[in-house]
């Protein structure tokens, strides 16, 4: 890839559904000038339960459609397919793509004070193990517990930021990993972050939550630096986002997560 030859393309960023859009606020954040183009494969919400081999496929394809946009760089906003497809994509296509399990893995290394981590995710996610052997690499006296919880995904779908099913599931998830004392709590799946007042409620204030997107942003910041592909034009930009089914839930719930600015909402029916 030469060196600015791109820089006024958009970032690719990707999610099964709605949890991506926390990588999409803080990129809006830290990289105002920059046009994003979303993917959330809404028709296929959620991926934590599905196999390593449907998690490439799905990544795969969805990578070809962010391709068709001319996006300079991927970011899989998706902690399921960080851990099962990334590295299959960053050999197979040809421009930088980040994950969100480093990020956040070293996030909670530096600031865990009592060496005791607790991970929320997929059933995947959780499986693949991958939080857990980031974190003892980085640290090898850190004690990581892990729990999957796969009812938040469609919970988050729904929209049910705050509702008493949600504060139900919640407790009855949490309560093991909280008798073990952690001082810091990964939320290892994007649409977690949204339920981050009910995670700190029943945590307890004392518990740090690491959402892994700020520091996502602030990689992807890098990458382009280093590449001389941050864009130049200022001004606000205009981004696009995707999805694989009806475009007007996501659109409703984007709108209140984001705080609106979100326009353009295309479909893409796979064939």
């Amino acid at each position: 890839m030469q060196m600015n030859d791109c820089s006024e393309d958009p970032i690719g960023v990707f999610d099964s559904g709605l949890g991506g859009l926390t990588v999409v606020k803080e990129l809006n954040h830290h990289l105002p000038n920059e046009r994003i183009v979303y993917f959330g494969d809404t028709a296929r919400v959620p991926y934590g339960t599905k196999s390593g081999e449907t998690i490439i496929r799905y990544s795969r394809e969805i990578v070809r459609v962010l391709l068709k946009h001319k996006v300079k760089m991927v970011v899989v906003a998706c902690n399921t397919a960080s851990s099962l497809a990334l590295d299959v994509l960053k050999k197979e296509f040809d421009l930088p793509i980040l994950g969100v399990i480093e990020p956040g893995a070293r996030k909670a290394a530096a600031v865990t004070r009592n060496n005791k981590i607790g991970i929320i995710a997929t059933s995947s996610t959780v499986k693949s193990g991958k939080y857990a052997r980031k974190i003892v690499q980085l640290n090898k006296n850190i004690v990581v517990f892990s729990q999957p919880c796969p009812l938040f995904v469609p919970l988050v779908e729904e929209g049910w930021f705050d509702h008493a099913i949600t504060y139900q599931v919640a407790g009855h998830y949490l309560r093991d990993i909280k008798k073990k004392k952690i001082d810091t709590l990964i939320l290892g799946c994007t649409h977690y972050p949204l339920l981050k007042g009910v995670l700190h409620n029943v945590m307890g204030t004392q518990v740090q939550l690491v959402d892994s997107a700020q520091e996502v942003a602030l990689q992807v910041k890098e990458v382009l630096t280093k590449r001389r592909l941050l864009r130049t034009r200022l001004g606000p930009c205009q981004h696009l986002y995707i999805v694989s089914d009806e475009p007007q839930q996501f659109k409703r719930l984007a709108m209140r997560f984001l705080g609106g600015g979100v326009k353009h909402v295309r479909r893409h029916i796979y064939v």
